[in-house]
């Protein structure tokens, strides 16, 4: 079979593209092409700040411990929705670690997967995150439901929420740290 130029290169387009959507390649290639683009998240022009009526949030932990959200009321809260197979939740992770490693004693960090809990261990342990990983056992309080990831929210020591952003982002930037500083100030 001859194949014309016009046609090899077709070919090559079309094996170059199922390669890049539908292989463990292109998701590697997703991630670092999202983690170029990621910029920090839009802190200024953020909506009206949103006061949760109820932070009663039943949540397990990998190990099955139980944990409230309501338990860290008056805490400034950073929470990730993500997932191990979402190549933006990948490519986000590194910066949101940076910031969980310099704010994570004075922050409650809650990462909450949308994923199996055994693709989450190991996915933890071959990237080597110390994270705090929780899991939804009831509801998440209106003004938290999100059906996107990953999708961020962060909260002041009042239950506001200050920040919501979808899609990835660089949470190790400037405009994060000084947002978190700031809130840590508040009484």
């Amino acid at each position: 079979m001859n194949f014309k130029k016009g046609q090899v290169s077709d070919i090559i387009w079309i094996v170059l593209i199922l390669l890049f959507l539908f292989t463990p390649i292109g998701f590697h290639a997703r991630v670092q092409l999202m983690r170029l683009f990621s910029f920090a998240p839009n802190i200024e022009n953020q909506e009206s700040y949103e006061k949760l009526s109820n932070l009663n949030w039943e949540l397990t932990s990998l190990d099955g411990e139980e944990y409230n959200l309501i338990t860290s009321e008056n805490n400034v809260i950073v929470i990730n929705y993500w997932a191990t197979w979402c190549p933006p939740c990948v490519a986000e992770m590194p910066s949101l670690m940076a910031l969980h490693d310099d704010y994570g004693s004075k922050v409650k960090f809650i990462f909450l997967a949308k994923d199996d809990k055994e693709k989450v261990k190991s996915y933890l342990a071959k990237n080597n995150y110390e994270i705090p990983v929780l899991f939804e056992k009831t509801k998440s309080p209106k003004g938290l439901e999100s059906s996107s990831l990953p999708t961020t929210y962060i909260l002041d020591k009042r239950g506001n929420i200050i920040l919501k952003e979808i899609g990835a982002a660089d949470w190790n930037s400037k405009k994060v740290r000084e947002l978190l500083d700031n809130l840590l100030l508040e009484s």
